[in-house]
């Protein structure tokens, strides 16, 4: 009986630290959002080089991963910046005024890297897109190209949240100094949006990190010479652990990758 009790107990052990430290795939899948109603609109120019940067800062987009497949949200959807990283099926609504569709209604993919800001000077239906409490998106040109008619300059979209499909892991790029711990987090699969970030040194317990702006997180704490590991939680709940990311003799300015959410 005391064996049995043992082995048991063995067992619970395991798994307790499997669901902590393991690196085997996170449970559930994200599965998106139901189609809505909203505009898009265009800016960057023809190479989408007027995207780069933006209010999420992931700084040069296509060294980041994401191209142009890249959209400025307004208000209504931007979150605060909450919704940084979260992606999108779009596709011209026809029924709004069909003459600008591209013809078979081809759909896009993009990642929100931006924000596109209210202009209150503008009604909200002639000039001011972006203005409260209007969904609309700001498409880079490339994008809106491939589902309407550069003449147009706004169109009625339909769009739904999708499942962020990324290559490789999450990306952590230490930026800051001794005392100010500034992560950059990119290339997030699955929801894509980041709602909680927690950090942990190899010399200190897990410490829950502040959003700065953006996709930015913040620590004050020293953690220079500690590896360091990231506990990183996406808008749909789920959580993923990457232990030891970055080793203990870790540079600010380099970006390390750990684990990514299923999709």
């Amino acid at each position: 009986m005391a064996s049995a009790l043992k082995f048991l107990h063995f067992i619970f052990i395991i798994i307790i630290f499997f669901v902590k430290y393991s690196d085997a795939k996170v449970p559930g899948i994200y599965t998106g959002s139901p189609w809505q109603s909203a505009h898009a609109t265009f800016y960057g120019g023809a190479d989408a080089s007027g995207t780069m940067g933006g209010a999420c800062g992931y700084g040069n987009l296509y060294s980041q991963g994401y191209g142009v497949n890249t959209a400025a949200l307004s208000t209504a959807l931007f979150n605060n910046g909450l919704s940084c990283g979260a992606c999108f099926e779009i596709s011209c609504d026809a029924s709004q005024d069909g003459r600008w569709c591209n013809p078979g209604r081809p759909s896009i993919l993009v990642t929100a890297t931006n924000f596109c800001p209210p202009n209150y000077a503008l009604p909200n239906d002639n000039g001011g897109w972006c203005n409260p409490p209007r969904p609309h998106f700001d498409l880079a040109m490339p994008m809106f190209l491939k589902i309407a008619q550069y003449r147009a300059g706004i169109v009625g979209v339909n769009f739904r949240r999708v499942p962020c499909r990324k290559q490789g892991g999450i990306r952590f790029t230490m930026n800051g100094f001794q005392y100010f711990n500034l992560v950059l987090i990119t290339n997030v699969a699955g929801a894509g949006d980041i709602m909680r970030v927690s950090i942990k040194g190899s010399q200190t317990p897990w410490m829950p990190m502040s959003r700065n702006w953006g996709q930015n997180w913040q620590s004050n704490t020293v953690l220079v010479g500690q590896a360091l590991s990231f506990r990183v939680t996406a808008s749909d709940h789920r959580t993923i652990t990457s232990i030891n990311v970055a080793p203990s003799n870790w540079q600010f300015g380099k970006t390390f990758v750990g684990r990514n959410f299923r999709v």
